[in-house]
């Protein structure tokens, strides 16, 4: 007399659905049926219900599970690739829960990892240019985030820059070129001060990168703005 699908599922602590979906996966054997057409459950079967539960606590998937073998060598690899992933997991938690202790001892907008929203921040930073550092930071990677938070710290706001916020997209050739020589000289200036820009690894993620930075440029800046910042680029030696 063997277990039926609930009473399976209770003595493991699961779901009767979970063990339905097991068996539709093939990673549990289905049981024999009784003359009545009920199945019944076997002790290999909960002893295989209980080491899927106990695998899948450690971090395994349902597909590596369907995959592996006890056999020492191949198993010893699944470990080693499981605690890679778990180890990358807890320093992804211990860096989100030093994030979220910074925040409640002194808040921060959140659209920018902490440290760079706080310099933007105190940069006074328009919206739009808190957005281009957003994707920015997102793009290039975490080992940005110093490189940004010092150009932050030494940008310095002004009525140039406070002017190029507002311009219509139909400011005239003189006024476009007048704000770029006036703003040109700080950009320079910032450039020749952290000339080690944070590189992007892959030739791939480069190209996607740059397209994702244009496209962004595209979307928050209007014509004339877009138009004054390659002037600022090309008399600040950029381009």
């Amino acid at each position: 007399m063997g277990w039926s699908t609930r009473e399976i599922a209770h003595l493991a602590g699961t779901t009767l659905r979970t063990v339905r979906h097991y068996h539709e996966i093939g990673i549990l054997d289905e049981p024999e049926r009784m003359p009545n057409g009920y199945k019944a459950y076997r002790t290999e079967h909960l002893v295989r219900l209980l080491q899927i539960r106990r695998l899948t606590r450690l971090g395994f998937s349902l597909a590596t599970i369907a995959s592996m073998e006890d056999e020492p060598e191949q198993l010893e690899e699944t470990l080693l690739a499981i605690d890679a992933e778990l180890a990358a997991t807890i320093d992804q938690l211990t860096e989100a829960r030093r994030e979220i202790a910074q925040l409640r001892r002194r808040p921060a907008p959140t659209d920018l990892p902490f440290d760079i929203s706080t310099a933007a921040t105190e940069a006074r930073l328009s919206p739009t240019d808190r957005s281009l550092f957003a994707v920015i930071s997102h793009v290039v990677g975490g080992d940005s985030s110093q490189y940004l938070q010092a150009l932050l710290q030494d940008y310095e706001p002004d009525d140039a820059t406070g002017e190029f916020d507002v311009l219509p997209p139909d400011a005239d050739e003189e006024t476009r070129e007048r704000l770029a020589q006036r703003i040109a000289p700080q950009m320079r200036a910032l450039v020749e001060k952290h000339p080690d820009s944070p590189e992007i690894p892959r030739a791939s993620s480069r190209q996607a990168a740059g397209t994702t930075l244009i496209n962004a440029m595209l979307d928050l800046y209007n014509p004339a703005q877009l138009d004054v910042l390659v002037r600022i680029w090309r008399a600040a030696g950029l381009i």
